[in-house]
């Protein structure tokens, strides 16, 4: 690990912080990625072999724990109280990036929303049933397509048919379902523009939408940055 070779404590905690890949692999275990896999699937773009090197530094730096699973291979990682103490670090990150921050094109992968929507489910209002939702999102290169499988409070995304039928298709915008998830779009205006469709039973179609708690900074509403500026 390269070092800016100062005593100040920023300097520092940004020769930690800072690394590639480092906040998003603390905010995963913070909303309790627990296993290697887990870790990874929410990092879309993060290689296997980059993450068993961050996980390594962050254990040797006292960030990270792990212990071997019960009854199973590999291991079980966990934030030590340093950990928990840097992820308010990412707490003040995400909220200066939520208001001060475009969220522009290439911020606009509707896996990423998925899957953090799926962190934060509302579990008291899911449906005691299995429920299999389909999700087309339109707007990027290619057409995207996931599964969402929700079944005693657990849910798992898949990227391949799970050959279970389906009970609600979604076709989504990825921007319009990004930008919903993030706070800067409510539900009925993406509906009403037609930026999401849902097709599906009636009672589905309504709750859908009351199942999801958005982004941790949806409540943060950007700055504008023309406003921002002092007047010359």
């Amino acid at each position: 690990m390269r070092t800016y070779g100062q005593y100040c404590p920023i300097a520092r905690g940004a020769e930690i912080f800072a690394e590639r890949w480092t906040p998003v692999i603390i905010r995963n275990l913070h909303l309790g990625c627990g296993s290697f896999g887990e870790i990874l699937e929410g990092a879309p773009g993060l290689s296997r072999t980059l993450l068993s090197q961050r996980l390594r530094q962050l254990e040797r730096l006292g960030v990270v724990e792990s212990a071997p699973k019960p009854g199973g291979r590999g291991r079980h990682y966990a934030l030590t109280p340093a950990g928990h103490d840097l992820f308010k670090v990412c707490v003040s990150l995400g909220e200066w990036g939520a208001a001060w921050l475009d969220i522009a094109p290439e911020h606009l992968d509707p896996y990423v929303a998925l899957w953090s929507m799926c962190n934060a489910l509302r579990l008291d209002r899911l449906p005691h049933r299995r429920v299999v939702i389909r999700f087309d999102f339109t707007g990027r290169p290619h057409r995207e397509r996931y599964w969402l499988l929700i079944e005693h409070g657990d849910t798992e995304i898949c990227k391949t048919y799970p050959g279970i039928d389906e009970d609600l298709f979604v076709t989504a915008e990825a921007e319009a379902f990004v930008k919903w998830h993030a706070g800067q779009q409510t539900w009925a205006e993406a509906v009403r523009e037609s930026r999401i469709r849902l097709l599906g039973p009636s009672w589905l179609v309504r709750a859908f939408p009351t199942w999801n708690a958005r982004s941790a900074f949806a409540h943060i509403k950007p700055v504008s940055r023309t406003a921002a500026r002092p007047a010359a």
